[in-house]
């Protein structure tokens, strides 16, 4: 392990570098989904989704102050996170980009609470918000699931700002 001083503690860290180091935690990839004010259907490209209680059952997931979607998911009572399979890179690399109609041309349909759930998804967490927290420059969102589905699906990963697989390791 390299002795790397602590950038953090320096006002002057280089943000290029930290995000170097951030990429080393391998992550799973998922479009978080919502709906406007007016009930379109939005959705963004997310890897900050990360559990949080398993009773009651929460979740967490954040985004940029800087996003065109934050004022959407501010003012939404309800989320899905749609768990990319190994096989929906395409659809990563569309709700990653500020395309207009996002939805469109895409298999999807609708839970319980109206919230756009993704064909093919390996996983489906329908979640109530429970709480939005600002720290540094992103909110942080905290669900409560309120259902969720699974398939028997390899997931789609991201590791070192690419896109990897995620498979199973025996220990010896």
């Amino acid at each position: 392990m390299a002795d790397v001083p602590a950038a953090a503690a320096d006002p002057d860290h280089d943000p290029r570098d930290f995000r170097n180091a951030l990429g080393l935690f391998a992550t799973g990839v998922t479009i978080v989904t919502t709906k406007t004010g007016t009930g379109e259907p939005i959705g963004l490209t997310c890897n900050s989704f990360s559990s949080v209680s398993l009773s009651p059952p929460l979740v967490l997931w954040s985004l940029s102050l800087r996003s065109p979607n934050l004022p959407n998911f501010l003012q939404a009572t309800h989320f899905a996170v749609n768990v990319l399979a190994h096989d929906q890179i395409p659809l990563s690399q569309r709700f990653a980009k500020p395309l207009p109609r996002k939805f469109e041309g895409v298999a999807h349909n609708f839970g319980v609470h109206g919230m756009p759930l993704l064909d093919g998804a390996a996983a489906q967490f329908e979640c109530r918000t429970e709480a939005r927290h600002y720290s540094g420059d992103h909110v942080i969102f905290i669900g409560q699931v309120l259902r969720y589905s699974y398939a028997d699906l390899a997931p789609l990963g991201y590791f070192r700002g690419a896109y990897a697989a995620i498979q199973p390791v025996t220990p010896a």
